[in-house]
C-alpha cells in the first residue's frame, strides 16, 4: 500500500507524545475537520460545530454507533486541539482511496475525503475478541487519526502473525483475521491469554502496548472498600 505517515492534508502538529499524545489541527477555511465525540480540548471562534451519529439509532444499544464532530472552519482558517480519552500514543495516516480499519474506541478525527463506517464482525468474532462487536472502516483520501491505550507499534506483516486481541489497534485491509483461542479453553479462563486474532496476507497491523482490562484488574486490589463495623 502507498500509506504514508508523512503526506497529510491539513497541516497538524502533535504534543505530549507519546504518552499523552495531544493533537493540533488548522483547518483551512471553508474545509471541514470529523472529530470523535468529546475529544476537542480548545478551538479558535472562527471554527462552527455540529454533530453526527455513524450507525443510526437503530444501533445505537448494540455499541455498533459512533458519535462525531464536524468542525468547520466558516469564518476564517482556525485551529483546533483535539484530546483523546485514552492515555497513550496517537498515529496519523494519509489514506490514498485505502482502508483501514480500527479498533471500535481507536478514532480520532479525519478530513471529509475518508468515509467512516461501523462493521459487523459476526457473532464469533465479535463475542469473543472482547473488543466490542464491530470494528470502525476507514476509507478514501484525506487524513485519519487515531489513538492508544499506552504506546504504539507498526508492525509489518508478510505472511501470517499473530496478536491478542486487545492490543491490536488498526490493520489495513488486504490482511485477513479470525480469531482463535490458544491453549484450549481452560488458557481462555484462567490463564489470562487465549485469545488471539491471526492475520494472514501483506500489509500492516499497529498494537498498543497495554490492554484497559488487565490494569481494572491491577488496581483492583487497591480500591476503597467500605470496613464492616459490626
Amino acid at each position: 500500500m502507498s500509506m504514508t505517515e508523512e503526506k497529510s492534508q491539513f497541516d497538524y502538529r502533535f504534543d505530549c507524545k507519546p504518552d499523552y499524545a495531544f493533537l493540533t489541527v488548522n483547518i483551512p477555511q471553508g474545509e471541514t475537520l470529523k472529530v470523535e465525540a468529546s475529544s476537542m480540548a480548545t478551538m479558535d471562534t472562527t471554527i462552527n460545530m455540529k454533530s453526527k451519529m455513524k450507525g443510526g439509532f437503530g444501533r445505537l444499544f448494540t455499541g455498533e454507533s459512533l458519535f462525531i464532530n464536524e468542525f468547520t472552519a466558516e469564518h476564517g482558517a482556525g485551529e483546533i486541539q483535539i484530546a483523546p480519552g485514552a492515555p497513550g500514543d496517537m498515529e496519523h495516516v494519509y489514506l490514498d482511496n485505502e482502508t483501514i480499519y480500527l479498533q471500535n474506541s481507536a478514532y480520532v478525527a479525519s478530513t471529509l475525503g475518508i468515509e467512516i463506517e461501523t462493521k459487523w464482525q459476526g457473532l464469533m468474532k465479535g463475542f469473543f475478541s472482547n473488543e466490542g462487536l464491530f470494528l470502525i472502516k476507514c476509507s478514501g483520501q484525506g487524513d485519519l487519526w487515531f489513538n492508544t491505550y499506552g504506546g504504539l507499534i507498526a508492525i509489518d506483516v508478510d505472511g501470517s502473525y499473530v496478536v491478542d486481541n486487545g492490543h491490536i489497534v488498526a490493520f489495513t485491509e488486504g490482511l485477513d483475521y479470525n480469531i482463535e483461542s490458544i491453549g484450549g479453553m481452560k488458557s481462555l479462563f484462567f490463564s489470562g491469554e487465549g485469545l488471539v486474532c491471526r492475520f494472514q496476507g501483506k500489509g500492516k497491523v499497529w498494537v498498543q502496548t497495554r490492554q484497559v482490562s488487565p490494569f481494572l484488574w491491577w488496581v483492583y486490589p487497591f480500591r476503597p472498600v467500605k470496613q464492616d463495623n459490626g
